[in-house]
């Protein structure tokens, strides 16, 4: 009995000083034990929607579950991938791949699943099988302004365009919960809750109905033509605000990802050579510098050699003698070429240039936008002032061109565009302008601009009750490796404002290796469908 009893007496001891062991002195399996029966779930915060400037949506979260499970935890996991697969209607052999690894203590089975499916799911009992509340982002027009909106991934952060330049107002800031669990990983109860900040809306400029058309003009420009692409901006120059930002090929934003060579944003970041409708800038130069008057004439031969370049127009022909005004409206090469060359010359040219924008950002609220180029004076060849006065040897973007003729439509002021009206609470005042040349020769340039749609190369432009101001541009791709000039392709535009009077819309329009390539032809109907659509939603009388 003694024996006995002090073999109880040592073993109760050994047994208890294990116990005290381990709950003291081992921190490790304490920490253990406690993340066994404690969990901290982080509440994600709604993210804001993107609403167009009539609040129409463009971008929202929609309630969802994500479905996970515990893998070591199933006895059967080819069962369990049955079972979840049918109440989740998934492919079982994707739900057996996630939870077939008796190691793993953490597995996805869905993410951002339909709520009413996850909870089917949860509710089959497996044990380490549960869910948590989610957003799914959601684009209820799916093409609609795509590249603008951009896209946002699973995580819920923004990825592209406006998605990515306003993800944290968008976001909003995560809550969180501390919940005590069973060994089978469901809550008991929540000792320690917070809330979740909604994240805030942002209101673009864009206007749903005039960017619809923009997208269906220009996508089936550049179907009827085979072109390789294109890209269509719809301008207020008064204030700068973006009413379409349009590109082709469309994106399904609700596959962004499905179509990466599409995902760029080609208003901000595709740089070609203007052509003629650069012909613009290097006469508003010598107009405000006093060289020359729309009256103006020059005698000018059927070639010009400039360096080692021989320049010549689209058409033949001999010696003619134009104006200024007949020079932009005819879209004479030579005749730019002269004025340029010979009148303002290359500082002067070069510093017009700058003065419009070109070589540097324009600074609209959109990423990844990219500055063109203009060969530094130092670095000009003797041909290089017999290139640029044409729009070659320089590439500009589109919203860079916007910007330009937004500043002679506006009364020579450029402002900045812009496509965010309204952030949360916080409006978006447009910023001031930048006088660029003065309101006499913004007037002299939109009359000029109104002969080539009335009687020039830009006629197909026309839009009935109304005077149109613009220019046709028919340039030629360069050669990768600086291998000159292609003979196929080309890159046809068509820029326009509208009112002339009193301008209240420019839409530009440019299309990327059409067949056939000249931009009275491509470019110019696109405009007139896109503007006369325009026109009549925004009620601006004729």
């Amino acid at each position: 009995m003694r024996l006995l009893r002090i073999v109880f007496v040592v073993a109760f001891l050994a047994i208890g000083g294990k116990a005290i062991a381990l709950t003291t002195a081992d921190a490790q399996l304490s920490a253990i034990a406690r993340d066994q029966q404690v969990r901290t779930v982080v509440l994600p915060a709604q993210r804001g929607a993107i609403v167009d400037r009539d609040g129409v949506q463009l971008a929202v979260a929609v309630a969802a579950k994500t479905v996970y499970a515990t893998p070591y935890m199933l006895d059967d996991p080819r069962a369990a991938a049955h079972k979840l697969a049918a109440a989740l209607k998934l492919n079982w052999r994707r739900v057996y791949r996630a939870i077939d690894d008796p190691k793993s203590g953490f597995a996805y089975v869905d993410r951002q699943a339909d709520p009413t499916l996850a909870d089917k799911a949860t509710a089959l009992g497996l044990p380490g099988v549960a869910s948590y509340a989610e957003e799914k982002r959601v684009y209820p027009m799916n093409t609609v302004a795509a590249q603008v909106v951009g896209f946002a991934g699973t995580d819920g952060h923004g990825l592209a365009g406006i998605e990515y330049l306003y993800d944290k107002q968008l976001a909003g800031t995560p809550g969180r919960q501390v919940v005590v669990q069973d060994p089978a990983g469901q809550a008991l109860r929540v000792m320690q809750s917070v809330s979740p900040t909604p994240g805030q809306d942002v209101h673009l400029t864009i206007d749903n109905g005039i960017q619809l058309m923009a997208d269906h003009v220009l996508a089936e420009t550049v179907r009827k033509y085979h072109a390789k692409g294109g890209t269509a901006i719809v301008e207020n120059p008064k204030t700068g605000e973006i009413y379409a930002m349009s590109n082709v090929p469309l994106v399904n934003a609700n596959r962004f990802g499905a179509a990466p060579a599409q995902q760029g944003n080609k208003a901000v970041i595709y740089s070609y050579e203007p052509g003629s409708t650069f012909k613009m800038v290097t006469i508003a130069g010598a107009l405000s510098d006093g060289l020359v008057t729309p009256s103006t004439s020059f005698l000018l031969p059927p070639t010009l050699r400039v360096g080692d370049r021989t320049i010549h127009d689209a058409e033949k022909r001999g010696p003619e003698r134009m104006t200024v005004r007949q020079i932009l409206a005819k879209s004479s090469n030579i005749g730019a070429v002269t004025i340029g060359w010979k009148r303002l010359g290359k500082q002067r040219l070069l510093d017009w240039i700058y003065r419009f924008g070109f070589g540097r950002l324009t600074g609209i609220d959109f990423p990844g936008e990219v500055p063109g180029f203009v060969l530094p004076g130092d670095q000009w060849w003797s041909s290089t002032i017999g290139n640029v006065p044409m729009g070659q040897g320089i590439s500009v973007t589109p919203i860079q061109m916007v910007a330009a003729y937004g500043a002679i439509a506006n009364g020579g002021v450029m402002m900045k565009p812009y496509l965010t009206a309204q952030v949360g609470t916080r409006v978006t005042r447009p910023p001031s302008g930048r006088r660029i040349v003065g309101a006499k020769v913004a007037r002299e340039l939109r009359s000029m601009l109104s002969d080539v749609v009335a009687d020039g190369t830009g006629t197909e432009a026309q839009i009935a009750g109304y005077v149109v101001a613009g220019k046709t541009g028919t340039a030629q791709k360069a050669l990768p490796n600086g291998g000159g000039y292609s003979k196929v392709n080309y890159v046809a535009s068509f820029i326009g404002m509208v009112p002339a009077g009193d301008p209240q819309l420019v839409v530009a329009v440019v299309v990327d290796s059409p067949h056939p390539y000249w931009g009275g032809t491509v470019a110019a109907p696109a405009f007139r469908q896109i503007a006369s659509y325009a026109l009549q939603r925004l009620e601006i009388a004729p």
